[in-house]
């Protein structure tokens, strides 16, 4: 059954939480908030939220789907813990199952039948064991590919520019930190990256620099 309006799980009395200790949880701290997917939509309970991520969050990802955006990744040097939610499916799902679905979620093949792949270089779908009250909370894990020299607020904001026109609506690196920044999440770049895409398009808000360049010709299609 899908469910629109989940519950929060948060807060609830003591005796609802202890069912939770051998159950399965998905650690959302990116867009993965917000949009699920409709596999996972479709087979969430309730979420936990007021939840940190026990390892540091940069953005430290070039995305191919975003049009090269950066994107929020597990930071091998740098970044800091950030909020997130914990998204916890009915007891229905296993351990496996869930996994499978955030691989297809995080590949883009939610529709298909593609089981999480192990031997992918570029991600894999991490485990912690006994977080926040529940038995197994995975979190999908890409490989940070923005170098060391790369990862500063004028870099970020260059490909977050560059990106909008090149990925599809929405999905642009500023929707994305837009999106990101609605959902009190902040890293130690997270500010200055702000800046750096208003000071590079001579506007006065994220919003603002996303309408100009939306409404602007790209320089390829002059």
């Amino acid at each position: 059954m899908t469910i629109n309006n989940w519950e929060l799980c948060d807060g609830q009395r003591e005796e609802p939480i202890k069912k939770m200790v051998n159950s399965v949880g998905i650690l959302a701290y990116g867009s993965l908030i917000d949009d699920p997917g409709c596999e996972i939509k479709a087979v969430i309970s309730c979420k936990l939220e007021r939840v940190q991520t026990p390892f540091s969050v940069e953005f430290a990802r070039s995305s191919s789907t975003r049009g090269g955006a950066p994107t929020l990744v597990p930071a091998e040097e740098g970044g800091a813990p950030v909020k997130a939610v914990i998204l916890v499916p009915g007891e229905q799902v296993s351990v496996d199952q869930a996994k499978d679905m955030l691989y297809r979620r995080e590949i883009h093949q939610v529709c298909g039948k593609q089981p999480y792949n192990p031997c992918n270089p570029s991600l894999c779908i991490r485990e912690i064991r006994q977080f926040q009250d529940i038995g197994i909370v995975l979190y999908a894990s890409f490989r940070p590919n923005i170098s060391k020299d790369e990862l500063t607020p004028s870099s970020l904001a260059y490909k977050a520019i560059k990106s909008v026109g090149k990925a599809k609506k929405g999905q642009d690196g500023i929707s994305y930190l837009i999106t990101t920044k609605s959902n009190g999440i902040r890293t130690p770049l997270a500010q200055e990256y702000e800046k750096e895409i208003k000071r590079q398009t001579k506007t006065e808000s994220l919003e603002g620099a996303l309408e100009k360049l939306q409404s602007s010709p790209r320089k390829d299609e002059c």
